[in-house]
């Protein structure tokens, strides 16, 4: 059994069909790579299976249990999370506060709730040490971080829920060379733990370097699901500019 499946997903908006019956999973443990030019669906597809937007069609299973009728917050606790290109990082707060965003660790004080902060950075370096990140100190304030380091930050904060799954859009645009490396290190990472991982990238030498199975969604539909090894970038770029209609 897949960690996700996917099974004929459709989405309308009106007489626009975004999603035209959409197929793939995701093992427990892998990185696949949805790619596709801008409009192919793939915002639209990780807000469905987040459940921003309900299917109009076909059926999301995660874990062994239908997400049908589920919110957003029900899904992130049933072990999805998604993180955003822009990061939703708070700036002008340090490292701590921001893995522990909306959650904050409070411990009793005369009858009084009082934010941890103590137990916040230290449950907060454990988790940086945990992935190998590059943050010299939980108490940095994020904003005067790298974009690496900040995209560090984002896979911290999401790990504290625990997940079964990590949907990351765009993760290393923007970043220096070195940078990218690094994001991609922690991607690796997220595989040795059994973390599965959906990446979304432009940039398909990343996509290559960390990724089990690549997936190309052109106009809504799936026009490619490879493993990585035995597609090439070639291939990938014609099923995603359409010099090739042939689907898998």
């Amino acid at each position: 059994m897949s960690l996700l499946e996917l099974k004929d997903v459709r989405k309308n908006f009106g007489s626009i069909e975004a999603l035209r019956g959409v197929t793939f999973s995701v093992e427990a443990g892998s990185v696949v790579g949805l790619v596709g030019d801008n409009g192919a669906g793939k915002s639209t597809l990780m807000k469905t299976i987040t459940g921003v937007y309900h299917p109009d069609g076909g059926e999301i299973r995660f874990d062994g249990r239908s997400l049908a009728g589920l919110d957003p917050h029900q899904i992130r606790e049933a072990g999805i999370e998604m993180i955003y290109q822009d990061l939703a990082l708070a700036r002008m707060r340090d490292v701590a506060s921001n893995i522990f965003l909306g959650r904050e660790l409070t411990r009793s004080v005369l009858g009084l709730q009082l934010i941890d902060g103590k137990r916040m950075r230290a449950e907060a370096e454990a988790m940086i040490a945990k992935l190998g990140a590059r943050v010299k100190s939980v108490t940095q304030i994020a904003g005067q971080l790298s974009g690496g380091q900040q995209q560090s930050v984002a896979i911290a904060r999401a790990l504290t829920f625990n997940p079964k799954l990590v949907i990351m859009d765009e993760p290393t645009a923007a970043l220096a060379v070195r940078e990218i490396e690094h994001v991609l290190e922690l991607i690796r990472t997220l595989k040795t733990q059994g973390i599965g991982v959906i990446l979304i990238s432009h940039r398909l030498t990343d996509v290559f370097a960390v990724c089990d199975r690549i997936v190309v969604l052109r106009q809504g539909a799936v026009i490619a699901d490879d493993p990585a090894p035995r597609t090439t970038m070639n291939a990938v770029v014609a099923h995603i500019v359409g010099a090739t209609d042939a689907p898998h």
